[in-house]
């Protein structure tokens, strides 16, 4: 039995990103610049009140000295995709972290958030979640894409509860799908689509507004309420 196609009415392929400036209330996104941000993502990231769980997942990392990071750094820097987006905040103007947009696929209107590395003082926080928010309005209204994606190594608990929290929607596991630090890596599938962003973007909204927030900075009501109030 065959099965007929239907047509996307009046689709354009989506806009290349470029490292332009993404502005909150809590956090800043911009161009990666090892020379000027090198100093504190090194503290944030490898210094000694670090996150020593950061690297555990990721293809890279961590780094023996301060030459090898500075090198990794350059690359990431350098690259298109991924395209690293370094994490200010927006308080201090301190770097406390980096984030890309990769597997850029503009005319099938497809990319993915990934190489999330928080700094402990951004995570947590109002600004680790205005992050994703302003990539993915950014991705979405701005650039023109269908589709964001999320992925993620199947044993990090941590980055599939991010995922749920922040709207995407498992899709699957892809089984033995890398070797990562020559450990098997089965990656769980996240997505979140262009209906889906609407009711999304309103629930990031209320979350983000300071009323949400009391006197010690602490939640009034959950990101996944806003997204359950419609």
């Amino acid at each position: 039995m065959s099965m007929s196609l239907t047509p996307l009415a009046d689709w354009r392929a989506a806009q290349v990103p470029t490292t332009t400036a993404l502005t909150g209330r809590y956090i800043r996104l911009q161009a990666l610049q090892p020379t000027e941000h090198g100093d504190l993502l090194w503290q944030v990231l490898q210094g000694p009140n670090a996150d020593p769980q950061l690297w555990d997942y990721l293809p890279y990392g961590p780094f023996a000295n301060r030459s090898a990071f500075d090198s990794w750094l350059s690359g990431c820097a350098n690259g298109r995709d991924p395209l690293f987006f370094c994490l200010i905040e927006q308080s201090s103007g301190r770097a406390v972290g980096l984030i890309s947009l990769l597997n850029i696929l503009p005319a099938d209107g497809c990319i993915e958030i990934g190489h999330v590395l928080f700094g402990a003082p951004l995570q947590r926080t109002p600004g680790a979640s205005e992050a994703i928010y302003l990539l993915a309005q950014w991705a979405f209204e701005v650039l023109g894409y269908r589709r964001v994606e999320w992925k993620c190594n199947a044993a990090n608990a941590r980055s599939q509860r991010a995922a749920e929290r922040l709207g995407f929607t498992y899709e699957g596991l892809f089984r033995q799908h890398r070797v990562v630090k020559s450990h098997n890596r089965d990656t769980a599938w996240y997505s979140l689509l262009d209906h889906e962003w609407p009711t999304c973007r309103r629930a990031f909204e209320h979350w983000l507004a300071a009323g949400n927030f009391d006197s010690q900075g602490q939640q009034k009501q959950r990101l996944q309420d806003f997204r359950t109030q419609g």
